[in-house]
């Protein structure tokens, strides 16, 4: 059996593999900069955060420790950009700078309401782009069996008819999928909802 962590994480953890940073780049920035147009920044500037961002995981990643925690990658990575933003806006002038540190604030407190949607819209949108990812990696009627079953709701029974395959295959395919993403999604998504 091959030993090699599926998970992204872990892949990105143990160093510099391009196709894994590849990979968790194409899931995180545009949710990093999908965050900042909700904070009136430039384009300018919401790039260069989302540089110091970037620069700031690729350095500390490997220190980065999950210890069981639900959201743990997710928290660890809104306080970066939190901390990104607060940066930026130190050099603004004082009203603008308070207006900025009053939603940050509430962004970083986790009852805060732009910390449950951060938290809501985070594991949404690592599910989905993590879905596109793992599309090729399984047979046509693998997917359409998944998506038929889990993602519109169809009853099991209804797809197998539909595809000509066996109701043990449509099963098999929903879990085949399932488990895939909850490999590549460990220590990013607690527990990937479709």
């Amino acid at each position: 059996m091959n030993s090699t962590s599926h998970s992204l994480l872990d892949q990105v953890r143990r160093g510099p593999d391009g196709l894994a940073w590849q990979r968790w780049h194409a899931l995180y920035e545009p949710l990093i900069v999908g965050w900042l147009r909700k904070h009136s920044l430039v384009p300018a500037d919401r790039d260069d955060i989302v540089q110091d961002v970037l620069t700031v995981v690729v350095r500390r990643v490997p220190e980065f420790e999950h210890n069981g925690r639900v959201g743990a990658f997710r928290n660890w990575l809104k306080t970066i950009t939190i901390n990104c933003l607060r940066e930026h806006w130190k050099q603004r002038d004082a009203p603008l700078r308070a207006a900025a540190n009053k939603t940050l604030d509430d962004w970083a407190d986790d009852r805060g309401s732009l910390s449950q949607l951060w938290d809501l819209e985070h594991d949404r949108h690592l599910v989905q782009k993590l879905l596109t990812l793992l599309q090729p990696e399984f047979a046509n009627d693998t997917w359409q069996a998944f998506q038929r079953v889990v993602v519109a709701g169809e009853p099991a029974a209804e797809v197998a008819k539909r595809l000509g395959i066996t109701l043990n295959a449509v099963y098999i395919a929903k879990s085949r999928v399932l488990t895939r993403l909850r490999q590549e999604a460990a220590g990013l998504v607690d527990d990937p909802q479709v």
